[in-house]
């Protein structure tokens, strides 16, 4: 049996260790889950390991905003302490205090 635990939780705002952007946190895969073909587009020597949590992220650089998918080993807390401006931000979570977003509780 798989046992995983997560490092950033949901609404924590993270970078990615290799490429200019930030993104927050709005889903946790405890292992990798999209599919074969997205894993095999990821050059070889830089191909994380499925065997890690992978996190959805509300993500944006200088050019764009856009959902990404990064393994746990590609990511690193955001030391900034800035909000992010995703337009998405604000369907998923409340205000930005004490560096992350809570999130929005919707009963239906």
């Amino acid at each position: 049996m798989l046992k995983t635990c997560a490092k950033y939780s949901l609404g924590q705002v993270v970078r990615h260790k290799k490429h200019p952007f930030r993104g927050v946190v709005f889903d946790v895969d405890p292992e990798f889950s999209n599919t074969e073909e997205w894993y095999l587009a990821i050059p070889e020597d830089s191909r994380p390991a499925k065997e890690q949590p992978y996190y959805h992220l509300l993500a944006e650089n200088d050019q764009t905003y856009y959902v990404a998918y990064v393994s746990e080993q590609n990511l690193i807390e955001d030391p900034s302490g800035e909000p992010l401006d995703h337009p998405d931000i604000p369907e998923m979570f409340g205000p930005f205090q004490d560096g992350a977003y809570p999130l929005h509780v919707h009963l239906n």
